[in-house]
């Protein structure tokens, strides 16, 4: 009986296991140009991409122009810049910082507390414009 129980047990946990590891390597597919995990922290969402800054920079001015934001305004220093816009009545504001050569995070607040479904849109639409590229 104990063995039975014993070999139900190793069983259970190495299928536990290898399910674990399809479903991470799925979700990793599905994520396509950004790492796939999001940060919210103090109302802005983060997450890195797999590209370069100027790539990354590009989609997020891409982005802005698709979401027909307003009163843009770009600042870009060498390895970080910051956009600010208004879009649908909502400040926004996007930080990019280089972290390597083909690794960029990005940082978005929407509204004074921060909304995380919109920031979310906005990384989804930045990681199709890298996903164009």
């Amino acid at each position: 009986m104990k063995k039975n129980n014993l070999f139900f047990a190793l069983l259970f946990s190495t299928v536990f296991l290898f399910s674990g590891c399809a479903a991470l390597v799925a979700g990793a597919a599905a994520a396509g140009a950004s790492v796939g995990t999001y940060y919210y922290i103090s109302g802005e969402l983060k997450t890195d991409y797999f590209a370069s800054f100027e790539k990354v920079w590009n989609a997020c001015e891409k982005t802005i122009a698709d979401m027909r934001g307003i009163d843009v305004s770009p600042s870009k220093e060498i390895a970080r810049g910051k956009i600010t816009a208004v879009i649908n009545n909502e400040k926004v504001k996007i930080n990019i910082t280089y972290k390597s050569k083909d690794l960029t995070t990005v940082a978005i607040r929407v509204g004074i507390m921060g909304n995380r479904l919109s920031a979310q849109l906005l990384h989804d639409k930045i990681a199709s414009h890298l996903s164009d590229n």
